[in-house]
């Protein structure tokens, strides 16, 4: 009985489905009276080049038959996508800032966090709201809530007078009931109707998008243009800087943690930020919330897979004797072995 073809040479398994696949390779056939019994004799060596044929060839066409059973047909695309056409750049980005914080920025945090006692950072971090609330009063006039503008005026109002120029919140307790209301100039934008333009990370920002990078850079403008000193002066702009970075980094600490053990970190880190902008301008304008994509879901800790979930996922180990026969052999092979060609058929060598 003639066993089945097969091929031998020094390419590696993979590489010598692909070849198979684009050209015809001359085979040399071994005649055995019996089944193979893993002996190779009368076997010639093969030289390829994967490049060649592939140049040769040319770029491989569009394949409109049906798989055949057994066959996992996968389809996707690859490269930008319509909301991140800056993908290359804003990876690098993403890199060189994870970097930065991991050596700086995180240590610096942590710090800050531990090293001062709670009242006062808790103090620290009320300042530097309070400060932000002539931005958000002025916004909120913009967006024509003039309920939600005079609240705001009215805590800014307490906290500065009452509270100690910030350092307590007053006004958001329980027996006042006055909430910070977070707003900016990106939000004035979008309820004018401008489009969020291409997605970036930048260095300094992190994730935004060309309208809210525009629109935040206007939100520090307030103080120092109606009120002016000491509100235009370095003394005033740095430690706002300083300590509204570091209350931003520890309020983000255990997304970042989560992103971080995530298979693509940038891509959670961009579909987070930008679900959460469509959050933040559906509850703008009153309308309903979009639900969450699954990779927010788990950056938000949402999906937890049990071990049994995750056993029915993973694929059932292939026992010697389950294993289909491959090559014209009696006797079933491992697959992770001997598997090389099963499809492309080869001719024999012309006798000469």
């Amino acid at each position: 009985m003639m066993a089945s073809p097969l091929l031998a040479g020094s390419a590696p398994i993979n590489a010598a489905v692909e070849v198979a696949a684009v050209a015809p390779v001359e085979i040399a056939l071994s005649q055995h009276d019996q089944p193979w019994d893993g002996q190779l004799t009368n076997v010639r060596n093969i030289s390829w080049s994967l490049a060649a044929q592939q140049e040769a060839s040319g770029p491989p066409a569009e394949s409109t038959a049906e798989p055949e059973d057994g066959e996992i047909v996968v389809e996707g695309e690859y490269g930008p996508t319509e909301r991140d056409p800056a993908a290359v750049f804003n990876e690098t980005s993403y890199r060189i800032t994870q970097d930065l914080d991991e050596v700086f920025l995180e240590p610096v945090a942590y710090a800050y966090r531990d090293g001062l006692p709670d009242p006062l950072r808790d103090g620290l971090g009320n300042v530097v709201r309070n400060l932000s609330e002539p931005t958000n009063f002025i916004n909120y006039l913009l967006q024509f809530k003039i309920g939600k503008a005079f609240e705001t005026l009215g805590r800014f109002a307490i906290n500065s007078s009452v509270g100690l120029g910030g350092l307590i919140d007053i006004a958001g307790k329980s027996g006042i009931g006055l909430p910070y209301r977070r707003n900016g100039f990106a939000n004035t934008l979008v309820f004018y109707g401008v489009k969020p333009g291409a997605y970036l990370y930048l260095p300094v920002t992190g994730a935004t998008t060309v309208r809210d990078v525009i629109g935040n850079g206007f939100n520090q403008l307030p103080l120092p243009l109606i009120v002016g000193k000491p509100f235009n002066s370095p003394e005033y702009t740095i430690p706002f800087f300083i300590i509204s970075s570091l209350d931003a980094r520890l309020e983000v600490d255990a997304e970042l943690q989560r992103i971080d053990d995530m298979v693509d970190p940038y891509a959670a880190r961009r579909d987070s930020y930008l679900w959460t902008r469509e959050r933040d301008i559906a509850l703008l304008k009153g309308e309903p919330v979009p639900p969450k994509p699954n990779i927010v879901r788990e950056v938000d800790g949402e999906v937890d897979l049990d071990l049994e979930d995750e056993e029915e996922l993973q694929e059932p180990a292939i026992e010697p004797s389950e294993a289909p026969a491959i090559m014209g052999s009696a006797t079933p092979q491992k697959t992770s072995e001997i598997v090389m060609i099963t499809r492309p058929v080869v001719q024999p060598i012309a006798s000469r």
